[in-house]
């Protein structure tokens, strides 16, 4: 619920903006939802006695170096219409946001072995070529039995697991028996 709430706020705030301003926003908001991580704060600011006045007063305290009137005025709404807790939805909205813009994105890379770098940088090389973007792709360690690999904000998962790639030739031969 709280990402569609955050894609309309999102395309609202970002409407008629150049690149580096969406990237200064996305900055500024990856910064509050860092904040959301903090216990003391979520407790004061999802507290219902403390007023919204000073809701507000701490959060534009947090942006006061943006020193945006078109932020400060957003935070304003927010606290308002008390959607507060969707600062991080809307964080990672304005991730989205500017990858699409800059046709950049970032994506994982799962294997129970290791992968040399260069196998990650053709991965990304060839996918940065089917997508017509630029693709970082980072190798992560685990217990998947195979090669998956992860781009959530393209949208694109591919994997190739040892189980299923077994699996399906034992299948082929026996139809071909």
């Amino acid at each position: 619920m709280e990402e569609l709430i955050a894609k309309r706020y999102i395309k609202a705030l970002t409407s008629g903006s150049d690149v580096a301003s969406i990237e200064n926003m996305s900055t500024i908001f990856t910064a509050l939802a860092e904040s959301f991580k903090n216990e003391k704060f979520v407790s004061i600011v999802s507290n219902p006695n403390v007023n919204s006045k000073d809701k507000l007063s701490i959060l534009l305290d947090a942006v006061k170096s943006a020193n945006s009137n078109s932020i400060n005025n957003f935070i304003k709404l927010l606290v308002e219409n008390k959607r507060i807790e969707i600062i991080p939805a809307l964080a990672a909205e304005l991730k989205k946001s500017l990858s699409n813009a800059t046709k950049t994105y970032s994506g994982l890379v799962y294997s129970d072995s290791d992968i040399d770098s260069s196998v990650i940088e053709q991965l990304s090389s060839g996918l940065s070529k089917k997508f017509d973007s630029t693709i970082s792709l980072t190798f992560i360690k685990n217990d998947f039995n195979g090669i998956k690999v992860n781009v959530d904000s393209l949208g694109v998962e591919i994997n190739f697991s040892k189980s299923r790639i077994n699996s399906q030739m034992i299948e082929h031969i026996v139809k071909a028996i």
